[in-house]
């Protein structure tokens, strides 16, 4: 596969470009690596595709999976405590779990709910989501996600990894695209979501 498409949002790209030049690099090998016509194996049954032969996104997010896993990449986990108060919120950001629970039982909440997000691929501060998935995941991930582990402290950049439109016409309706999932982001405005995000678009 290659990336034929590139989005950069608040620097991203220029911060791995500065700072992770060789992680950059590594990413982009993985995704070079991968013969996506090897995972055109899905027969359709919609009505419109019936019979087609499609890219499957289960086999491709396994083999990104396991190339990445190869590379040292691994998942993370941010633990935190729900509270509604924005001002205890803020204070406790960066906390540990444990940490948060007690500052926020001191300062009134009696029963602070756990929560917690993972992400797939962490290394150096820099996330990995790759999403073949439906438009909902995605959004998740752009606008929730990367932004709790980025206030958090668990990582400096987000990079979500989504098939172009023209990859995603020949996969299962309702999966995400890279034009669309680009255009909802630069319709929030030019620091929505106040994360740095490089956003790559990939095809065969």
């Amino acid at each position: 596969m290659k990336i034929s498409k590139k989005y950069s949002h608040l620097n991203g790209e220029e911060y791995l470009i500065v700072h992770h030049k060789k992680l950059y690099k590594e990413i982009i090998d993985v995704i070079k690596s991968i013969d996506a016509e090897e995972f055109k194996t899905k027969i359709s049954s919609e009505k419109t595709k019936m019979g087609n032969t499609l890219y499957s996104p289960i086999e491709l997010n396994k083999v990104l999976d396991d190339k990445f896993s190869q590379k040292g990449w691994g998942e993370s986990r941010y633990s935190y405590y729900i509270t509604l108060n924005r001002e205890l919120m803020e204070k406790s950001l960066l906390m540990s779990a444990k940490e948060q629970k007690d500052f926020l039982t001191m300062n009134g909440e009696n029963n602070p709910i756990f929560s917690y997000n993972q992400t797939d691929f962490v290394k150096d501060k820099i996330a990995v989501e790759i999403q073949f998935g439906k438009y909902s995941f995605v959004a998740y991930d752009l606008f929730v996600k990367h932004m709790l582990f980025y206030s958090g402290g668990k990582i400096n950049l987000g990079i979500e990894i989504l098939a172009t439109k023209a990859m995603q016409s020949q996969m299962s309706s309702g999966v995400a695209y890279f034009e669309g999932e680009v255009y909802n982001v630069m319709r929030q405005g030019r620091n929505s979501p106040p994360v740095p995000l490089l956003i790559l678009g990939v095809e065969p």
